[in-house]
Parts: C-alpha cells; structure tokens; sequence
C-alpha cells in the first residue's frame, strides 16, 4: 500500500528550513500518518478509497494534534485533486462563494477540487446549507475537520452526503514515533531519561502537534544534562486539559462520572470528577448532578446520600475553592459507595404517568377536607379512618379515587435501608388485607 500512495502522490511542497517542526514532519504520503492505521492502514477505509482512485466527501472528525489537515491534504495528492483549504474560524461567505466560483471554473478544465474545511462545525446552519448544491453536483469533494461530535455540530442534510471518519487520540507508540521522527531530523537525542520521556508523552494526551513543539522547545536549548520528570515539569509548561464546558467533552465527562457512581467503583468517579474540577468545571454544577445522582440512584437505599450532598453544597458555598472541593469528593464517595436504587426514580415516572391519564379523579370523599357545613352535609370526611385511634396505629383504609384501582408504584429493592422498608410495606399489607377481608 506504500508503493501505491508513493506512485500516485505527487511531491508536496517541502517546507522551509525554519519552519515550526511539526511542518517539518509533516508525512510525505498517507502511509507515513501515524497513529490512524485505521483509516491509512493497508485495509483503512481510506486506503481503500485511494486504491480505488476516488473519494466520497468525508467529516474527518477528532481531538486536536491527530492528523486531520494532514491527511485531507496528502488525499488530494493521492488522487490528483486540486487542493483548497480554507477555515470556518476566518472565513464567510464571500469566501466560500470565491472558493465554490474557482473549483467550478477548474472543472471546466478537467481539475476537480478537493474542498478543506477546517473547524466546519463552526460555519451555522445557513452556511453549511451552502454546501449542499455543490457536493451534490460534483464540483467540490467536500472534507470538513471538526473536534466536536457532528451528530450534534453538522446539518442532517449535509451528513447524508459526506461518510464521517473518526480519528483517535494518539497512542503512546504513535506519540513515541514522532519523537524518534523528531531526533531523527535534528540528528541528535532529546535529552531527557526514559521516566521523563514517558513523562512528556503522557502530558501530550493525545496531541501529536502539541508533543512536536514541546520537543522543538527542548531542542531549542542547551541542556548540559539529559531531565528527569521533576526538571521537564518545570522547564515546560504543563498541558491543559481539552474540555469545553458547553460541548460535548463536558458532557461525555459528566456521564461517565454518573455511570460510575452508579457502578459503585469510587475510583472512576473520583477520576471522573478531578478530570472536570480540574479542567475548570463550575463544581456546584458536578454537586448538583451528584445530589441528583443521590436521589435517582440511590434513593431510600441509603436516604443519607441526599443528606451528603446538600451538606456539601453548604461546605462549598461557606468555603468556596479550593478547600470546599473536598466536601463534594466527600459527597461524590458516599454515593459510589453506597447501596444503590432507582426505585424511587421509577416509582415517580409511573405515578406521574398514571397522573396525567388519570387527572380528574376525585379522591375517596371520606378523607376529604369539610371546611363548610355544605361540604360535612354532602359527606366530606364521612367515616374517616384515623389511623392512631387503630390498635395498630394502621386503619388499612382504602385513598385510591373509586376510578382507579390500587397501583404499585414503588417497590423497594432489598438493598440498604429499603430492606426495612420493603418489610414495612409487607407487614401493611397484611394488616391491609386482614382488616379489609374482616380478620
């Protein structure tokens, strides 16, 4: 496959001496791209549409620093197309009429173009409508870049025309070949032990790009002994983590710490919840998805959970951060720990469906207020049975409307402190049917 990319691409422009070293590593040909063997492997999806000398328009959709610019613009070598780049950051809509006007004229002339939109999630809707007329007729193949979920980012209608191709983050070999690519092209060693090299390529998460220029500052100077971990961290600034509040990071991140405490493994979510204090998260918002949490799967199991989070909540707003961080770590482990239930959480979607269906019942007269004599008249409150005056502090009265026969919305589980209550509950049936059947 190889052999194959080399005898179709023709050679791109080599960049300058001093240009940034990530260009300067830039792969020459597709089997050169690391860490996508998926895609440019020898069976990829993307080998295969080079073998057959034709692209379909494709969303390349990944995390930063893993090779989408690259490998839209080494495809239009393997396939002879002319190459337009352009990015939804700088660009409107005399740039696209510009750019759509050229491929339509080099069209004319035998030349197809390959059409590179980068960041295309952030053209709106309007604009990426735009495209539609032109990626249907052929005159552009369209490949757009985004690092957020297209699902969420990109027309319905341009998706149905374009294949979306997922790239992964860059492995800790992939991170490590470009480290050896790097020396190789500097012709010396990076100077750094093997722990801070392991160090430098975990800080990297992922980003071939950012792990380049990290490398090209170490090279950068002179250095008269190789770093350990504890000298790179402070000669380098540490990476932030990649996390945007009101994207889709935020909320993948959120579920998993939710999935977690609902697994009862307090390691994951204690994991989960510094990925996201850590990257910025408000923790009042990652509270009160907790105190949800506490009640949606937790419930009467252990009713202290919902007791943690409001008490961390108070911690937090009398402490603030980040000192009342500890507080909702305290109330994110008591939830991962404890006995689990969602049969509250059940219980309350079938009463308020029942609700809704069942609306204009009226409740059984005889424990109905009588505020009036009318209403004492008409037999409001007639024959209540008040349950303290029973032997058993238990009357075992019928409170369902005449309408509607008695429903089972909650059923405890068994677990935790619903035991008791489940126990609770058959001894009131019991009684129930004993009074009821005149026992």
């Amino acid at each position: 496959m190889a052999d194959l990319f080399a005898s179709l691409e023709p050679p791109l422009p080599s960049p300058a001496s001093d240009a940034p070293l990530a260009d300067r590593l830039r792969p020459a040909d597709l089997a050169q791209v690391v860490g996508q063997e998926h895609l440019t492997g020898p069976e990829g999806t993307i080998s295969r549409m080079v073998a057959a000398g034709r692209l379909s328009s494709m969303i390349l959709w990944g995390p930063p620093g893993t090779g989408k610019t690259t490998i839209a613009r080494l495809l239009a070598a393997a396939v002879d197309l002319r190459f337009v780049a352009i990015s939804a950051v700088f660009s409107g809509v005399a740039d696209l009429k510009k750019a759509f006007a050229e491929a339509r004229d080099a069209a004319r002339s035998g030349k197809r173009t390959l059409l590179f939109v980068d960041e295309i999630h952030r053209f709106n809707r309007a604009q990426q409508d735009g495209f539609l007329p032109y990626v249907e007729d052929g005159t552009v193949t369209l490949v757009g870049a985004t690092t957020e979920n297209p699902s969420f980012e990109i027309n319905a209608a341009l998706l149905s025309r374009a294949q979306v191709l997922i790239l992964r983050r860059l492995d800790e070999a992939a991170l490590a070949e470009l480290i050896a690519r790097a020396e190789t092209a500097v012709g010396r060693a990076l100077p750094l032990d093997q722990a801070a090299r392991d160090a430098l390529i975990a800080s990297a998460d992922g980003d071939g790009r950012f792990l380049l220029n990290q490398v090209e500052t170490l090279f950068s100077v002179d250095l008269t002994a190789p770093l350990d971990p504890a000298g790179l961290s402070a000669f380098l600034q540490r990476r932030v983590a990649v996390y945007d509040k009101d994207r889709e990071g935020h909320y993948n991140l959120i579920s998993a710490l939710h999935k977690a405490m609902r697994g009862s493994d307090p390691q994951a979510s204690l994991y989960y919840l510094a990925r996201m204090l850590t990257a910025g998260e408000e923790p009042l918002y990652v509270l009160r998805r907790i105190t949800r949490f506490a009640s949606e799967d937790i419930g009467l199991a252990d009713p202290q959970a919902l007791q943690q989070c409001l008490a961390a909540k108070d911690t937090y707003e009398f402490l603030g951060s980040p000192e009342g961080e500890l507080a909702i770590v305290q109330a994110c482990l008591y939830c991962a720990t404890a006995p689990k239930s969602n049969a509250a959480y059940t219980a309350m979607k079938a009463a308020w469906r029942s609700a809704r269906e069942t609306g204009s019942l009226m409740p059984p007269v005889a424990i109905l207020n009588a505020p009036t004599k009318l209403m004492k008249d008409i037999g409001y409150g007639k024959k209540y049975a008040y349950d303290h005056d029973d032997a058993d502090g238990f009357s075992g009265a019928r409170y369902w409307p005449d309408g509607l026969p008695p429903q089972s919305y909650y059923t405890p589980t068994g677990r935790g402190f619903e035991h008791r209550i489940a126990e609770r509950m058959a001894h009131w049936d019991d009684l129930r049917a004993a009074k009821n059947s005149g026992g």
